[in-house]
């Protein structure tokens, strides 16, 4: 059942699943664009989810600003950072003693872990679809965070040029995942986006 956590003044739609056992860590996950039809059920979005679920953490999944039964509207990217932060700060609340994660896919990546990666409680940030051709994930570099990034060798957002520029540069804390083949939706690779996110959080991450 979907219900709302606060953003500011805003109220964000959001659903939250947990693991059968006790959880071992909380994450958030951030969806893709809204003006092109992103949302929390994006089926990305949902099997990100599934698998941290799998690998122990309860997961928080939200709409963004102006999308769903969230209230407010898209704000180019400041506001939804700030929904990424709210987002975490609830799962801080809920979840005192556990760490952190960070999940983004696509222009959600860009919010989510621009959110998260200096976030204290936060120790992992899974990055799907990076769009580097559109946004600026300089950040991204000098993070020591344990991160995985997973992007496809045809992602129409994401030159091989600045892939191989992004992973050349980035530090020994992060791994990334070219997926032979796959474009930005990751059609028809979704089983191994999902396994290679629960044994990243489950194996590659300490709460």
């Amino acid at each position: 059942m979907n219900f709302m956590i606060p953003a500011g003044m805003l109220q964000l739609e959001a659903h939250l699943r947990e693991p059968k056992e006790s959880p071992r860590g909380a994450a958030a996950v951030c969806h893709p664009h809204p003006v092109y039809g992103g949302t929390m059920d994006n089926k990305v979005v949902y099997r990100a989810a599934k698998a941290a679920v799998e690998a122990g953490f309860a997961t928080l999944r939200f709409n963004f600003r102006g999308v769903g039964r969230s209230t407010g509207k898209h704000d180019q990217g400041a506001g939804e950072q700030e929904d990424a932060a709210a987002a975490l700060r609830w799962l801080e609340g809920r979840y005192p003693a556990l760490g952190l994660a960070m999940i983004g896919y696509s222009f959600g990546a860009w919010v989510g872990l621009r959110a998260a990666h200096s976030a204290p409680r936060v120790n992992a940030l899974v990055g799907l679809g990076l769009p580097l051709d559109l946004f600026d994930f300089e950040f991204l570099i000098s993070c020591p965070k344990p991160a995985l990034y997973i992007i496809g060798t045809r992602d129409e957002f994401c030159s091989r040029e600045n892939l191989d520029r992004f992973e050349s540069r980035l530090p020994a804390t992060a791994s990334l995942h070219r997926i032979e083949g796959s474009e930005h939706f990751f059609t028809g690779h979704i089983e191994t986006i999902q396994s290679l996110i629960t044994d990243f959080l489950k194996t590659g991450v300490r709460n």
